[in-house]
């Protein structure tokens, strides 16, 4: 089978070389010239407008996925009437835009922080007024690992907040005093079959994912697993989906949702029978889903900004270095390393010397 892919990051390669694996070939469709998946099948450079080129890409493949959500609202439409699209652009429109994201979940009764729909300034010092605490001010579209966001901790902010994001459509949270921050991986395919990952506990460094520790028998896991079949069921869902939770009080409260594979779920290539990637590629052809277990402990470690060199991780036991093949700039995802180990103390011994080549907060 072809598979085509909207984009051409480390998620796209890391997607191509497990369905290459499995004997399947990949085209690429994106605007960056400098994408890392040039060896890994046919590359397509071409701007989001170009219908010709777009719909030649769509002729020439078998299915079509994603690997970000980011995507023009034509493009997406115009895939989705060939058939081939998977996840459906529901699930990317739903996605794409945080407050139709919290009015879904909130349809399939998933608790969420309070929220609040934020239009014009007025609105928004009138919602910091009301809430009289700490509010999270997003932007609706385009915002990621931290970017689009404005910690509101007063109603005096309120003008340099709007300024600062200035696009007119916002979304303000409230701000929660977590726990812990945890991730759900999932899959479905075109039958309806589904598959569930352990849940990740996760670690942030300037709103970006800098750590997932695969958590085994977690007391949230049946939680996570329901509230995660709800919305593949709700958008009718093909591939792997990306779930991320607050635990608050013994509970789970949804942050977001990611239509693609997740980098919470790096571990799975080295630390599960089967990786989110391979399971991405399964159900978007509607093969059997595979096996979801940890078959050892695993924590993965994402690499931000430089990669440490290569000698100094592989001594380390129970490492496995993926690097993206990317230029290295501040606050950038270069590459990720799983420790994957069953023996505890043999794991802590290794984290440490980790975190001596690694700046984890």
């Amino acid at each position: 089978m072809k598979i085509g892919v909207l984009g051409n990051g480390q998620l796209a390669q890391m997607m191509a070389l497990a369905g290459i694996s499995l004997g399947h070939e990949f085209v690429f469709l994106d605007e960056n010239p400098d994408g890392v998946v040039k060896n890994l099948g046919r590359n397509i450079i071409t701007k989001a407008g170009d219908l010709p080129q777009l719909m030649e890409f769509a002729d020439s493949v078998d299915v079509i996925t994603v690997e970000k959500e980011h995507i023009p609202r034509s493009i997406l439409e115009h895939l989705n009437e060939t058939g081939k699209l998977m996840p459906g652009s529901k699930a990317v429109f739903v996605s794409q835009d945080r407050l139709m994201e919290k009015q879904f979940l909130q349809s399939i009764d998933i608790a969420l922080p309070r929220y609040y729909e934020i239009n014009s300034l007025e609105q928004l010092q009138q919602s910091a007024s009301d809430h009289g605490d700490t509010l999270i001010l997003k932007t609706r579209r385009e915002g990621y690992d931290g970017k689009g966001q404005f910690v509101l901790k007063n109603a005096q902010q309120c003008e340099d907040a709007w300024e600062q994001l200035n696009t007119g459509q916002l979304v303000a949270e409230q701000r929660i005093n977590f726990t812990r921050e945890v991730s759900m991986i999932c899959a479905r395919n075109a039958n309806g079959d589904t598959c569930f990952y352990p849940i990740a506990e996760n670690i942030h460094q300037n709103g970006i994912l800098a750590l997932s520790t695969v958590k085994v028998n977690d007391p949230m896991q049946a939680k996570a697993e329901d509230y995660a079949r709800r919305i593949l069921e709700g958008l009718d869902y093909v591939g792997v989906l990306g779930c991320e939770f607050f635990e608050v009080d013994g509970e789970l409260l949804a942050n977001e949702i990611a239509p693609r594979v997740h980098n919470s779920g790096h571990w799975t290539m080295d630390g599960a029978y089967t990786s989110q990637f391979e399971n991405h590629v399964r159900a978007i052809l509607n093969l059997p889903l595979g096996l979801t277990d940890a078959h050892s402990d695993c924590v993965m470690f994402n690499l931000i900004g430089e990669i440490p060199d290569a000698n100094s991780v592989l001594k380390i036991p129970g490492t496995n270095l993926h690097a993206y093949g990317k230029q290295a700039r501040p606050g950038r995802k270069l590459g990720h390393i799983n420790l994957c180990e069953n023996n505890a103390q043999d794991m802590q011994m290794s984290i440490a010397q980790l975190e001596k080549l690694i700046s984890i907060v």
